[in-house]
């Protein structure tokens, strides 16, 4: 049976606390259910899980353990109530089961309710008792005491004594419950009728079933002790402080005998039957003094009570007892169990969260076991404590992980004993980071100097960033902003590296142009959402010797003659001109100096080094010429320095036509202009390259002709004999398939004609026969299609030059027909009268061939000769395909025919030959390989 009762309280929002009580009997099996926790408290299995409940017990063995799957607690470890709380009648066990995730503690009591298990047992298995047959009538003899580890109904009830023929049992009791056993003798004994007797003693509790013990009892009888020891006192009480040493004297027992000699002897001795008490303590037989024997321990037993026997020699005794208090001492430290804890916390958590959550044990009693819980000075955490030897860790405040990334807490927990005990855990709090500081740069604004006409790509300077967040928080991205400078977008003059922070001129800058300019960059973490601050960045631009000077005055023109007029009468010092220039450069850069480079009387004229004042030197005198040519140099201060040359004519006259007579003359510049010189230069090389080039590939292309050439020569013989199929037309143009052999040269421009031939006599047998009977079956179908055949039309009457379609020379492997009817007349004889091995003209009547007709018929002849020659008489003229038969006119509809009966119907959709105009067939232009083809046919 089981009973449960549950107290539930919630002290915060982040931690609750509750209690309940289970009671249990002793020795269940393992796996026995104790309660369902889950249900009694009304949790959530899934908070059990998530929270990762778990029994703390605080002792060194696991009786209950916690099923999270089902919520329910279970036995682990069979309990025995016996060696768990011995005597003390409220046996429990006291756990707390911790949740997380938000904290919480549960406090659950199981209280272990006794079974009969244990039956009484005596110490010894026997007891020998020694009496006086003088002992009279009502002596009492004190009896070993059994024990029964089981407590309440369970526990020792009653004894009986068998036989009781001389003695009876009595039960003496004694204080806080306890009862002394007693054997009073009830019958005289006389030891010369019985020296001996043996008794059985019976102890039985009030359990079910009822469980028993016995011993036995040897009484020997003696001779005649008529006095017991009697003692001062029956009961005695001693103090001790825990951890007093050993052999310290508690108290002294006295009991005196009436009886003399060897009779009035007492012994003392104890009689408990515990065994914890008579490690503990001693006691002298002779005097009765109790000293202490062994460490006492108040937390383990802070009461004792000794039972003391004193016996004389003839047997007879008397018993009391000595109780002994035990008085605590502060010698415990309290004991810190850390139940729960977080080893990182976010920054910014708020006030009050949970960090850790601790059980202090203090063994010791009164104040020495009143405990105090504090944590280290001067950080935000404090420590509270919701119920009796529990404490809770909690944040006091906001938490900045830039000022503390960690804490190493400190928790000291101390009595209020004297002198007061103390222990200490330490706990380590690591603070997670969050995005809550932007990029800070190192200074407020940047400024840095380059030289003009740097390097595109040059590093100007680096701008620092530092973040005081922690890992991608901490991560800083540069960005430039956008802006512009002169209306031009400020990333084309500079970058930055977004990782780096480093600046880099993306172009060449001019200090004319452009002396200083301003930009911002962007610091900007990694965090979410990323924080960003920027920075004002000042690039001065540094000025650099890279313009020459300019000369303002006297002017230098190309066609005209500009001269300074000096008169005769000058004096020393005369001003006679002024050099003006200036230098687009600032600072030394820009400072120019003057100096005479040449001059036709250096004597004559001098030049101020600042002010490029030309003055004359001396007097000027007849002899001195009248045109005087000076050359000023003028030289900036710059490293290097640049300078400008300027020419100065001066007339040394009193007159103007003296000087215009001197001047009138053309003067030319016998130096050479050095750009002019360098193109020309540039221009031959350019045009001698191209000439060079056009040689080579020349060269190059007659070779590959050469090559093309040769390369057909020998592969010519050896051509595969390729059918040609034309095509069939379906509007009645050429209804049959025609096989042709294909001939051609071997060049364009050579005569030679190549007749290809097939690899074996097969191959051409087999075609010449198909070809045979495809004739002869055209021949039988050729009166059926002349109903069918439309007219001509009148590109047929046309010269070859005008007709549609291809003419001239053909190309290689390109067959091309020409028919003309019967009636016109012709160069030549017309086929029917020429004979099987005769070809005629295939140039209109009466127009003679040209040369490219007359290769064609010769090809077909010389096809006819050799096809003869090779198969045989079965080949002759009338196997020749008539290429007059059915003849397609490129652009008509119509088709021409050659058979007679198609002779004798009248065309109507053609003129009167009459009325043809005549026309001259225009002669084909002679060529080179016309020629040659000729000449190699009258050859053969």
């Amino acid at each position: 049976m089981r009973h449960t009762l549950l107290f539930f309280v919630l002290f915060s929002s982040q931690s609750a606390f509750g209690q309940v009580r289970y009671s249990i009997p002793e020795e269940m099996a393992k796996g026995s259910m104790v309660g369902n926790i889950a249900q009694d408290l009304d949790l959530d299995l899934k908070r059990l899980k998530s929270g990762n409940a778990r029994i703390f017990s605080g002792d060194s063995t696991e009786y209950i353990e916690l099923n999270k799957e089902s919520g329910r607690l279970l036995i682990k470890e069979k309990i025995d109530r016996e060696s768990l709380c011995a005597k003390t009648t409220a046996c429990a066990l006291h756990l707390q089961m911790i949740l997380e995730s938000p904290m919480e503690m549960y406090t659950i009591t199981v209280e272990i309710m006794d079974i009969n298990d244990n039956a009484p047992t005596f110490q010894n298995k026997q007891m020998r008792l020694e009496i006086s047959e003088s002992a009279v009538t009502g002596a009492r003899f004190v009896l070993e005491k059994a024990v029964d580890s089981d407590v309440g109904t369970n526990g020792l009830k009653s004894y009986s004594l068998q036989p009781t023929d001389h003695f009876v049992l009595e039960l003496q009791n004694m204080a806080e419950g306890r009862k002394n056993v007693e054997m009073v003798l009830q019958r005289p004994l006389d030891r010369e009728q019985q020296e001996r007797f043996t008794l059985m003693l019976t102890a039985t509790d009030g359990g079910e079933p009822v469980l028993s013990g016995t011993v036995q009892i040897h009484v020997t009888v003696l001779d005649a002790n008529d006095n017991a020891p009697v003692f001062t006192q029956k009961a005695y009480n001693a103090v001790v402080i825990e951890n007093s040493p050993k052999g310290f004297k508690l108290t002294t027992v006295s009991a005196s005998d009436a009886d003399e000699s060897t009779n009035g002897q007492v012994m003392y001795h104890m009689s408990n039957p515990d065994v914890d008490v008579k490690d503990v303590f001693i006691i002298d037989q002779l005097t009765g003094d109790i000293t202490l024997n062994a460490h006492i321990d108040y937390e383990k037993t802070s009461h004792y009570e000794v039972d003391i026997e004193a016996k004389d020699q003839g047997g007879l005794s008397d018993s009391c007892k000595v109780i002994i208090d035990v008085l605590d001492i502060n010698d415990n430290k309290p004991v810190i169990t850390v139940m729960s804890k977080s080893t990182s916390i976010s920054e910014k958590s708020n006030p009050g969260t949970v960090v850790a959550m601790m059980k202090v044990n203090d063994p010791d009693s009164s104040v020495n076991g009143q405990v105090h819980c504090s944590a280290s000075e001067s950080i935000p955490f404090s420590i509270t404590s919701p119920s009796n030897n529990f404490f809770i860790l909690r944040t006091e405040e906001l938490l900045d992980r830039e000022r503390e990334a960690e804490y190493n807490i400190t928790v000291m927990c101390s009595d209020e004993g004297v002198p007061s005990l103390s222990s200490s855990a330490s706990l380590c709090l690591q603070i997670t980071d969050v995005n809550d500081n932007a990029p800070v740069f190192e200074r407020s604004s940047y400024e840095a100097f380059v030289i003009e006409n740097n390097i595109p790509g040059l590093t100007v300077f680096t701008v620092k960033a530092s973040d005081a967040d922690s890992n991608q928080n901490a991560r800083v991205s540069y960005i430039l902003e956008d802006s512009t400078v002169n209306g031009v977008p400020v990333s084309s003059y500079v970058s930055v590296s977004a990782d780096s922070g480093v600046i880099n001129a993306v172009r060449s800058f001019d200090y004319e142009q452009l002396k200083n300019f301003n930009f911002r960059v962007i610091a900007q973490d990694g965090g979410s959402p990323p924080l960003s601050s920027n920075v004002t960045v000042t690039i001065k631009i540094q000025d650099q010797n890279d313009n020459a000077p300019q000369v303002l005055y006297p002017v230098q023109t190309g066609g005209s003659l500009v001269a300074e007029i000096v008169p005769r009468s000058a004096d020393v010092g005369y001003l006679v001109t002024k050099v003006v220039a200036v230098d687009v450069d600032s600072g030394q850069n820009a400072w120019l100096s003057y100096k005479l480079q040449k001059a036709t009387e250096r004597a004559l004229f001098e030049v101020g080094p600042q002010n490029g004042e030309i003055r004359t030197v001396r007097q000027v005198t007849d002899k001195d010429a009248v045109k005087q040519k000076l050359t000023v140099v003028v030289e900036d201060n710059g490293q290097p320095s640049r300078s400008a040359v300027v020419n100065i004519n001066v007339a040394v006259a009193d007159s103007f036509p003296e000087v215009l007579s001197e001047f009138s003359d053309p003067v030319y510049d016998k130096d050479y202009n050095t750009n002019l010189t360098f193109y020309l230069v540039l221009a031959l090389v350019a045009v001698s390259i191209l000439f060079i080039f056009s040689v080579i590939s020349i060269i190059s292309v007659k070779i590959y002709r050469w090559r093309q050439k040769r390369l057909f020569y020998k592969s010519a013989a050896n051509l595969p004999v390729i059918p040609y199929y034309p095509p069939a037309y379906a509007d009645g143009t050429i209804q049959h398939m025609y096989n042709y052999e294909v001939y051609g040269t071997t060049d364009s421009r050579m005569s030679d004609i190549k007749c290809v031939r097939p690899y074996s006599q097969n191959t051409l047998g087999s075609l010449t026969c198909m070809s045979t009977m495809q004739r002869q079956k055209s021949e039988q179908e050729n009166t059926d299609l002349l109903s069918e055949q439309k007219p001509p039309n009148n590109d047929w009457r046309m010269p070859p030059n005008q007709r549609p379609g291809p003419s001239g020379q053909h190309r290689f492997h390109t067959l091309q027909q020409r028919w003309t009817p019967y009636e016109k007349s012709r160069a030549g004889p017309r086929p029917e009268e020429a004979g099987a091995g005769a070809v005629g003209g295939t140039g209109p009547w009466p127009n003679p061939p040209t040369e490219a007709e007359q290769l064609q018929a010769l090809m077909a002849a010389a096809n006819a000769n050799e096809a003869t020659a090779t198969l045989g008489p079965r080949y002759n003229a009338q196997y020749v395909p008539d290429y007059r038969q059915n003849v397609y006119i490129p652009g008509s509809t119509a088709t021409l025919t050659a058979n007679p009966q198609q002779q004798q119907m009248p065309q109507q959709a053609l003129p009167p030959p009459q009325a043809l105009p005549p026309t001259e067939a225009p002669k084909a232009a002679p060529t080179p390989a016309s020629k040659k083809k000729v000449t190699k046919k009258d050859k053969k």
